[in-house]
C-alpha cells in the first residue's frame, strides 16, 4: 500500500505552486499572453504546462510550509516577480501606443476613437493601430518566446527564496515606465514635425487669404498629408520596435537581477 508522508506531499505542491505562481503572474500582465481575449483556461493551462516541464530542473526550494504565513510570504513574492517581468514589456507596448495617442490627436483623428476591452477605455484608432503593428513584430520577432525563456530562467538567477526582495528592482520597475513619454514621443516625432510645417503653412495661407475658410480645407489637409507621412515612415519603424523590445529585455534582466535579496 502506497503510503505520503506530509514533508513529501508539501514537498510536491511546494514544487508546483510556487514556480506556477510566477508564471500566471507572468501571464496575466504581459502582452500577448495577458491579453483579454485569451481565454483564462488557455492561460492557465500554459502556465501549469510550463511549471510541470521546469520543476524538476528548480534549485531546492525552502524548507517551508505552504500553508504558514512563511510559504504565503513566498507565493506573493512569486507573483511579485511575475508580475514585474511582464510589466516591463506592458510599459514598452504602452509608450508604442503613446506614440499612437500623440500622432492621432496632431492629424486630428482625436474623434476617432472606440472602446478597448484590454484597457477598459476609450483608445484612438491610430493608436490601437499602432498596438496592433507592435504585437506583429513581437510575434514576428519570436520575443513570445523569449519572454517564456526569461521567466525560466529567472528561476536559476532569482531562485525561490524566504528571504524579502530588493526594493531596487521595483525602483527600476517605476523608473523604466518613463520610457512611455520619452519613447512614444520620439516614434511620433516625425509626424509631429511634418504636421507642424502642415499647420504653419496653412497658417500662412490663411493671413494670406483671409476669404479662405480654414476649417473647410484645414481637416483634409491635415489629415490627408497625415496618412501619406504614416504610409512612408511606417518602414521604418519596425526597426524602432524591435529595438525598444529588445531595450524591454534588457531592462527585466536587469530587474530580475536587482531583485535578488540583499
Amino acid at each position: 500500500m502506497l503510503s505520503l508522508t506530509d514533508a513529501q506531499i508539501n514537498t510536491w505542491l511546494i514544487s508546483l505552486l510556487w514556480p506556477l505562481t510566477r508564471i500566471l503572474g507572468l501571464i496575466m500582465v504581459a502582452p500577448i499572453f495577458g491579453h483579454r481575449s485569451v481565454p483564462k483556461r488557455v492561460k492557465i493551462g500554459l502556465g501549469v504546462f510550463i511549471a510541470l516541464i521546469i520543476a524538476p530542473t528548480l534549485p531546492p526550494m525552502p524548507d517551508v510550509g505552504l500553508g504558514s504565513w512563511p510559504g504565503a510570504f513566498i507565493l506573493v513574492q512569486q507573483l511579485l516577480i511575475g508580475m514585474a517581468i511582464g510589466f516591463i514589456m506592458r510599459i514598452v507596448f504602452a509608450a508604442i501606443e503613446a506614440a499612437g495617442e500623440i500622432v492621432g490627436l496632431q492629424m486630428g483623428l482625436g474623434f476617432a476613437s472606440f472602446f478597448d476591452p484590454q484597457s477598459a477605455g476609450q483608445t484612438l484608432v491610430v493608436a490601437q493601430f499602432f498596438n496592433i503593428l507592435a504585437m506583429l513584430v513581437f510575434l514576428a520577432v519570436n520575443a513570445h518566446l523569449l519572454l517564456i525563456g526569461v521567466i525560466v530562467d529567472s528561476f536559476q538567477s532569482l531562485p525561490i527564496s524566504s528571504q524579502p526582495l530588493s526594493a531596487a528592482g521595483f525602483y527600476n520597475v517605476a523608473a523604466f515606465g518613463s520610457t512611455v513619454f520619452s519613447v512614444g514621443l520620439q516614434l511620433a516625432l516625425p509626424l509631429i514635425a511634418i504636421l507642424l510645417m502642415t499647420n504653419l503653412s496653412l497658417g500662412i495661407l490663411t493671413r494670406s487669404a483671409p476669404q479662405l475658410n480654414i476649417f473647410a480645407i484645414g481637416f483634409p489637409i491635415t489629415l490627408g498629408v497625415g496618412l501619406v507621412v504614416l504610409d512612408l515612415t511606417l518602414p521604418y519603424f519596425v526597426p524602432q520596435l524591435e529595438q525598444l523590445i529588445q531595450n524591454g529585455f534588457q531592462a527585466t534582466t536587469m530587474v530580475i537581477q536587482t531583485l535578488r535579496p540583499e
